[in-house]
């Protein structure tokens, strides 16, 4: 079994900075092949945010590129999404993802980002 735990959400004034951080941890062995970030808006569907493939060939929505830096730290089987010039219609639940095989991932409890005018 494994288990992602976020942090890092909380409010932030528009044009600010946030950094949400997800770690990974299993009693066995793990190798995480994609990292994603997702994000739910207040009535709204779950969508990508960004992606980290392999090594670390990334992957972002239109709406968050140039703004929005995900990485990946291999030894904590950890994922980060750096998010600057944040706006409110960031605002949103975020979710980690963790890519274990083509067939099998894993979420995060999600994290509130609320960005205020």
């Amino acid at each position: 079994q494994v288990q992602l735990v976020e942090s890092g959400g909380g409010l932030v004034q528009a044009g600010g900075s946030l950094r949400l951080s997800c770690a990974a941890s299993s009693r066995t062995g793990l190798q995480i092949i994609h990292w994603a970030w997702y994000r739910q808006p207040p009535g709204a569907q779950r969508e990508l945010v960004a992606r980290i493939v392999g090594g670390g060939t990334t992957d972002y929505a239109d709406s968050v590129k140039g703004r929005f830096t995900i990485s990946r730290d291999f030894a904590r089987n950890a994922v980060y999404l750096q998010m600057n010039s944040l706006t409110p219609e960031d605002t949103a639940i975020y979710y980690c993802n963790a890519q274990i095989s083509s067939s099998v991932s894993y979420w995060g409890q999600g994290t509130q980002v609320t960005v205020s005018s």
